[in-house]
């Protein structure tokens, strides 16, 4: 099959019935094409050769052109895509004047470089187009490497199976051209709310047609108890969109958050209108949900514009969710305040917040603890998903036992290290003293205010506290040195006797490991597992070091061992405040 003039114009008409019929630009179909005439014209003269096609896009008339690059004649060793610039000089000779020299760019090889300006060598007549291209290049200069010198080559006859392979190289691109369509419609739409037409079921999984394409519900991704079949309309979320080797990958979502907040979106225009702003969402999936909204006009009351006149609005997203309950909650800055609106409706006495370890302690009347748990724990998971805190739910009577418990244990420290009776070391535990650290250390006027003690009582307890705790830690020094712990670790500040037993016991006994511990190591923290929040214990934690002072003290240690600049630890906290990567510091140390 021959590019002839009788089917030129077919070339142009079938590009441009490709891409009406794809919605793609109809240049990419021609670069398609001129692509496959490219190849079969290669599979004709020489895959070594660099052939070009250029289809002109008024009249459909394909250019075969080969391109030969200029290069030093010690280099030369590809005679079919390489000359030797004294050889571009033999053919200009021998061409006479019908030959012009026009500006162009490189082709790049790969990805990562970029088409450098370079000079053509035309061997034809020169066009219109060549004498635009050729003003202000020089056409006297003779031929340097990276020049080009491009001359026509007579169009193929194209086989059977050269046929089909430009068949293939045009649908490819065509598929290629849609599938980055496609990517560029939808991934600015991820996070909207579309309606699309189920297809089909695989696997559980649901594929809607959405119009421009398919889209994936995943099985883990419906509400429950939902099932569709084919034909259905259905409203979706569109979670993510994804570019990928078989094409762009569109995730749809009924379960997520931020469903439902679109949802409101779409039924109250005071949210749609940033008069209303939705803070927090917690869902159980076709169960029971928790929204937290806060209104910045005094005049409008966030709960009651979202539940709208007799429930109209909500009823409309609770339909849409399949009849999924719905807790419409006033946002409050203050977490303890909205941590009791979150538990609604049960009734919350007291609220201990431990802001370090994103832990929350709430007391309940008894008969409020089943309320406050809910069905399977529901309602307290929720309000703990809706704050993101840790919460623990006790009873009055539970507190009480606890708080009691504590009281007793106090007591008996005190009257084991301080040698008191019973009813002195109550006394102290009620003024609110926990530990001998805060007797041996704290203002004498604050002893002072116990009853029955006077400034000599005051300095004897404070002695006895003092003389206690030196006995201790002269105990816990001897048993991390028995241990292994060096001298560079016991210098290093911050550092307790009884800091450093612990960090013995577990194996860091030089400046060095103490370097290569992570702050977490050290303080303890949370991690979230499945959605849980799980404890880490760390080797600081029963001392009561923070996150921020473990990283101080490791921090410290790198200093002190050469690891880290401390200037590049300051242009590191100018940047993005991380912390410097231990495995980098240990490469650094090594």
């Amino acid at each position: 099959m021959a590019i002839t003039s009788a089917n030129q114009l077919e070339l142009l008409q079938t590009a441009e019935a490709v891409a009406r019929e794809k919605m793609i630009d109809p240049a990419l179909v021609i670069e398609a094409m001129e692509e496959s005439l490219a190849r079969a014209a290669k599979s004709r003269y020489g895959s070594e050769m660099d052939i070009r096609v250029s289809i002109d896009r008024r009249t459909g008339r394909a250019t075969f052109t080969r391109i030969r690059t200029v290069v030093p004649g010690e280099d030369l060793e590809n005679f079919q895509a390489h000359i030797a610039p004294d050889q571009v000089a033999e053919i200009m000779s021998a061409q006479g004047k019908d030959f012009t020299v026009i500006s162009g760019m490189s082709q790049p090889e790969g990805e990562d470089e970029t088409p450098q300006p370079i000079r053509r060598f035309i061997l034809r007549k020169p066009t219109e187009i060549d004498r635009a291209m050729a003003e202000g290049v020089d056409q006297d200069t003779p031929p340097q490497p990276g020049d080009e010198l491009v001359d026509e080559v007579p169009p193929v006859e194209m086989g059977r199976i050269a046929a089909q392979s430009a068949k293939q190289v045009i649908l490819q691109k065509i598929r290629e051209a849609e599938r980055d369509r496609q990517f560029e419609e939808f991934k600015d739409r991820a996070g909207t709310i579309i309606n699309g037409l189920v297809k089909r079921e695989e696997y559980g999984n649901v594929i809607v047609d959405i119009g421009a394409g398919e889209a994936v519900l995943r099985r883990n991704e419906k509400i429950g108890r939902e099932s569709y079949r084919p034909g259905d309309r259905i409203r979706v979320f569109i979670k993510d969109v994804r570019r990928e080797q078989r094409g762009p990958q569109i995730f749809l979502s009924r379960t997520a958050p931020e469903f439902m907040a679109e949802l409101f979106k779409m039924e109250v225009p005071e949210i749609y209108d940033n008069i209303i702003e939705i803070k927090a969402v917690a869902r159980d999936p076709g169960s029971r949900a928790k929204i937290a909204v806060i209104s910045y006009d005094n005049s409008i009351d966030p709960v009651g514009a979202c539940v709208g006149m007799r429930g109209s609005r909500v009823q409309a997203v609770v339909n849409e969710l399949q009849g999924e309950k719905i807790d419409i909650i006033p946002w409050n800055e203050d977490q303890p305040t909205f941590l009791v609106n979150a538990l609604q409706p049960a009734e919350v006495s007291k609220v201990v917040l431990d802001e370090e370890a994103g832990k929350i302690e709430v007391v309940v009347p008894d008969e409020q603890l089943s309320l406050a748990i809910g069905r399977r724990g529901q309602n307290v998971r929720l309000a703990s998903q809706l704050t993101g805190l840790d919460i623990d739910i006790l009873t009055e009577e539970e507190e009480s036992a606890r708080r009691q418990a504590e009281f007793e244990e106090r007591t008996k420290l005190f009257m084991d290290t301080l040698d008191l009776d019973e009813f002195f070391a109550q006394l102290l535990v009620s003024e609110g003293f926990t530990n001998l650290e805060e007797v041996a250390y704290v203002e004498v006027d604050e002893l002072l205010v116990i009853d029955g003690v006077d400034t000599d009582t005051a300095s004897e307890l404070q002695a006895r506290a003092k003389d206690y705790l030196e006995a201790q830690n002269t105990k816990a020094l001897e048993h991390a040195r028995e241990l292994g712990v060096e001298d560079s670790l016991v210098a290093f500040e911050g550092l307790t006797p009884q800091m450093l037993e612990a960090l013995g016991e577990d194996g860091v006994k030089t400046l060095e490991d103490f370097a290569t511990c992570a702050d977490w190591e050290l303080a303890g923290g949370w991690t979230t597992v499945d959605g849980e929040r799980v404890k880490d214990d760390g080797l600081l934690e029963k001392f009561e070091v923070s996150l921020e002072e473990a990283q101080n003290m490791v921090m410290s240690a790198r200093i002190l061992l050469g690891w880290v600049d401390p200037a590049d630890l300051e242009q590191a906290e100018e940047g993005d405040g991380s912390e410097l990567d231990v495995e980098e510091t240990e490469e650094a140390g090594a």
